[in-house]
C-alpha cells in the first residue's frame, strides 16, 4: 500500500474516531440528543466493519455526514449521505450539493436501503 493510500485510510478513520466523540459529547452533556443513540451505535458498527478506511464521517451540527472526500468539508460537487435523526424516524438521502439521488424516512439504521446507499457510496471515486 502506498503512503498516500495509507494516509487518505488514517484520515477516514480518524474522522469517524472524532464523529464518535462528537456524538458521544451531545449524548452525555446536552439534554434532547438521545435521539442519536442510533446513529452512534451506526457509526460504531461502520467501525466494526472495517467501513472507516473508505468514508470521511462528520457532522452538520447534529446530522451525520458520509462522504468519501479526502479533506474536511465538502465541495458542492461531492457526493454524500445525510442520516438525520427525528423523534422515532431517519431521514436519510445520497446527495451532492442540491440535487437528491435518494430519500428515505426509516425506523431503523440497519434498513437495506442504507447498506445500498453506502455500497453506491463506496463506488465513487475517493476526492
Amino acid at each position: 500500500m502506498d503512503e498516500r493510500t495509507k494516509d487518505i485510510k488514517k484520515r477516514f478513520s480518524d474522522s469517524c474516531t472524532e464523529t464518535e466523540k462528537f456524538y458521544d459529547d451531545l449524548i452525555a452533556n446536552y439534554t434532547g440528543f438521545e435521539r442519536l443513540k442510533p446513529i452512534r451505535q451506526f457509526i460504531e458498527t461502520l467501525k466494526q466493519n472495517g467501513e472507516d478506511k473508505f468514508f470521511r464521517l462528520g457532522t452538520s451540527v447534529h446530522i451525520l455526514l458520509i462522504s468519501r472526500s479526502v479533506n474536511h468539508g465538502l465541495r458542492l460537487d461531492q457526493k454524500y449521505i445525510k442520516i438525520d435523526a427525528f423523534d422515532s424516524k431517519f431521514e436519510v438521502m445520497l446527495r451532492d450539493g442540491d440535487k437528491v439521488y435518494r430519500q428515505y424516512m426509516v425506523d431503523s439504521l440497519d434498513d437495506l436501503r442504507i447498506t445500498k446507499l453506502i455500497r453506491t457510496l463506496k463506488d465513487t471515486l475517493i476526492d
